[in-house]
């Protein structure tokens, strides 16, 4: 567990809910995507070659550990290729065009992972699936709303240039002052994302009905969490963050106790799942 309180600080606090078998899974799943993402992050070479190495082990040797635990789980190796794809994309200069590809991008890196998770905690309604990879995107989205300076320094700009007309590279990692309509682009595209972010929160939380009831309260925290962050960026106002936003401890605690007042009521919400993005080829395996 101490990559995950280290590195994953929103789904640590909220794993305190679960059942400790489902935490120990939960763990080990959360450390192999883990290791994937620090090697796609923060190796300044490309690692594109490495990466598709090693899921062509994963897939052909029946002894790698990883295969043991993705077979143990049920949880179909090509979904964790989509992963590894979308990690491999990152490898280049990345500019996102549209929408579109910004959902397909964050399915791979996060909507997987949605699924993978809804395996360990024992999700078995096929219902349930378009709600883990909603909830995985949305959550994505908010990483990207967070790390829209940083992510530029490594050449990575997320938010679809359809959104963000006329900004370049140089203006997003600060190597140019702003002027204040730039600012003003760059904020709106920002929100735009939370806005979007929040349509796929919603439909996360309509798939809460189909997990088990013990695992259920976890995964509702660790979303508000995760929500709480966009929330608090959207709370700024528009002015371009250089500076990376966390929630504090005491913030965390309000999410809390927030969400254990919610959870009473969810049953009587009457949640439902809108259709937002294109059905994915691998989300229903």
């Amino acid at each position: 567990m101490d990559n995950l309180r280290k590195e994953g600080k929103s789904f640590y606090w909220a794993s305190f809910f679960l059942p400790n078998a489902t935490k120990k899974n939960a763990a080990i799943l959360y450390s192999i995507c883990r290791y994937f993402d620090d090697i796609a992050d923060k190796n300044q070479d490309d690692s594109s070659s490495f990466l598709k190495k090693s899921i062509e082990n994963i897939k052909y040797d029946s002894k790698n550990t990883i295969n043991i635990f993705l077979k143990k789980h049920e949880i179909n190796i090509l979904i964790f290729q989509d992963l590894i794809d979308g990690l491999i994309k990152d490898q280049k200069k990345v500019k996102l065009q549209n929408k579109q590809e910004l959902i397909k991008y964050s399915y791979q890196v996060a909507g997987t992972v949605g699924l993978m998770m809804s395996k360990i905690i024992c999700v078995n309604n096929k219902n349930a699936n378009s709600s883990a990879v909603d909830l995985g995107i949305a959550m994505q989205l908010t990483n990207i709303a967070r790390d829209v300076y940083e992510d530029a320094k490594m050449n990575r700009i997320y938010l679809p240039r359809e959104w963000i007309p006329n900004i370049t590279l140089s203006m997003l990692n600060g190597k140019d002052r702003l002027e204040k309509k730039y600012e003003d682009i760059i904020c709106r595209g920002i929100h735009r994302l939370i806005e979007l972010s929040d349509k796929f929160y919603l439909n996360g939380y309509a798939g809460l009905k189909y997990i088990p009831f013990r695992t259920r309260l976890a995964i509702f925290i660790a979303a508000n969490i995760y929500r709480g962050i966009s929330i608090k960026i959207k709370n700024k106002g528009n002015k371009y963050l250089q500076d990376r936003i966390y929630l504090n401890t005491s913030e965390k605690i309000l999410i809390t106790l927030k969400s254990l007042f919610i959870f009473i009521f969810l049953p009587f919400l009457n949640l439902k799942y809108i259709r937002i993005r294109e059905t994915l080829k691998n989300e229903n395996l």
